[in-house]
């Protein structure tokens, strides 16, 4: 599977953002996919992740109540809608994706910068 990540920017802070994640190639073993996030001089850390099979959701505390993750099947496209952004959500945001058959994030797309301005 191939990621393409889009939909990054710079926006103030209170504002919104919505991030898209296409995913072309073989598809129809799909885990989950996430989203991660990358801030200067931090490691990378996880945001959010769907799970394929029937739409779960997972956040990290830190964007629960701001973000949402949500898929378009027909699409084969994930979305990352941020809202009530911070100065702190400034990170290069990664997709990422899980197969069947490891149930880990081994596929990863290049990564989409959002940055947040006070």
């Amino acid at each position: 599977v191939q990621l393409q990540a889009s939909g990054g920017g710079l926006v103030q802070a209170g504002g919104s953002l919505r991030l898209s994640c296409a995913a072309s190639g073989r598809t129809d073993n799909t885990y989950a996919v996430g989203w991660f996030r990358q801030a200067p001089g931090k490691e990378r850390e996880f945001v959010a992740q769907i799970m394929w099979s029937d739409g779960s959701t997972y956040y990290t505390d830190s964007v629960k109540d701001r973000f949402t993750i949500s898929r378009d099947n027909a699409k084969n496209t994930v979305y990352l809608q941020m809202s009530n952004l911070k100065r702190e959500d400034t990170a290069v945001y990664y997709c990422t994706a899980a197969i069947l058959a490891f149930k880990s994030f081994d596929y990863w797309g290049q990564g989409t910068q959002v940055t947040v301005s006070s």
